[in-house]
């Protein structure tokens, strides 16, 4: 196995191609183990993983709480505003404390706990990981959500078999709401470092951060996958064998933020593309075979996709979020336990 203890997991682009795998292998193994009825080896035994959230979490949380306690550790779950961060204490400083209490950390900061205004978040994770000498794990911010990616690759490999040349078209999809991309970018990422073709779908000024297009072109030349950027919905689901319908808010909202940009404004510039809903019509007569439809939840129903196609039968999220606990569980064996 990859030595990963001791090691930081702040984007999938830090850990190398093996590494990932090595993971999702590992991850498979938890899984095989908790379905025969046994429990993993105690690999977290006397361990605390602190879990910092400044933004709420429905299947994060749940998750890596329930991951370490399978493997025997103890997950104490922080409420950013029960702190003093809220109230002016350092980031560095409360970083320092929890190093001295934890064998590993997670942060989770994004959308309306930064006002929305993208790469906030990222840099409190990054300050944490600065500080402490135990592994930190990005548990989603304005950027990033790796351990997501790693869950994700590994239902769509568990699908569809080798990955590498296979379509996966990643297209926004309307919602009367904003969001951030953290999930988007990842995808982008992970994907084109493995070798598929990977199609970006979004309407004009959705446009995402062009240092992630700048990363994922070169995951792709390095892979032999490839990178396409569209603003033709039908066009990009042409023969794809991987959908993933998810919205996010417009560069001008995120750079500028909630409170300066407006949401009404934002809802807006939303509501010109309605059309963009992923709908089983077009799983059925333009998605390639084999194809399924995937989604890091919550999906908003009705919005981004049908309920014909959430619930139908190319649609993989429930497996895709039980496949993510397992990612998370081999994440925290890898950089905590040092005997995997």
């Amino acid at each position: 196995m990859a030595e990963l203890y001791g090691r930081d997991l702040i984007t999938s682009q830090d850990w190398s191609v093996d590494e990932i795998l090595e993971t999702i292998d590992l991850a498979k193994k938890l899984k095989a183990t908790v379905k025969r009825g046994e429990r993993p080896e105690r690999l977290l035994d006397r361990k605390n993983f602190f879990m910092v959230f400044y933004a709420p979490s429905t299947r994060t949380r749940g998750a890596f709480e329930a991951a370490t306690a399978i493997l025997g550790g103890h997950a104490p779950f922080i409420d950013v505003s029960t702190t003093r961060l809220k109230a002016g204490e350092a980031t560095k400083d409360v970083a320092k404390m929890y190093d001295a209490y934890a064998d590993g950390i997670g942060v989770r900061i994004l959308d309306k706990s930064i006002d929305y205004v993208y790469g906030d978040g990222r840099k409190i994770v990054e300050q944490f990981a600065e500080v402490a000498k135990v592994p930190v794990i990005n548990m989603a911010c304005c950027t990033y959500h790796p351990t997501q990616a790693i869950g994700d690759i590994m239902t769509i490999g568990n699908k569809i078999g080798d990955v590498k040349g296979k379509k996966y078209t990643i297209t926004w999809a309307y919602a009367s709401q904003p969001r951030g991309r953290c999930s988007i970018q990842e995808e982008v990422l992970i994907a084109t470092r493995l070798g598929m073709d990977v199609v970006l779908a979004h309407p004009p000024g959705f446009e995402i951060d062009p240092r992630i297009i700048g990363m994922a072109k070169a995951n792709a030349r390095g892979s032999g996958g490839s990178l396409e950027v569209s603003n033709d919905f039908e066009d990009a689901l042409e023969g794809a064998n991987v959908v993933f319908p998810r919205s996010w808010a417009t560069a001008e909202f995120l750079k500028m933020g909630q409170t300066a940009f407006g949401l009404e404004k934002e809802i807006k510039i939303h509501d010109k593309y309605k059309n963009w809903r992923l709908e089983q019509k077009h799983v059925n007569d333009i998605m390639g075979k084999p194809a399924i439809v995937t989604h890091v939840l919550p999906v908003l129903r009705g919005e981004e996709a049908t309920d014909e196609v959430m619930d139908g039968p190319n649609s993989v999220i429930y497996e895709q979020a039980e496949d993510n606990f397992y990612a998370k569980m081999a994440v925290l064996a890898q950089t905590m336990s040092g005997k995997v």
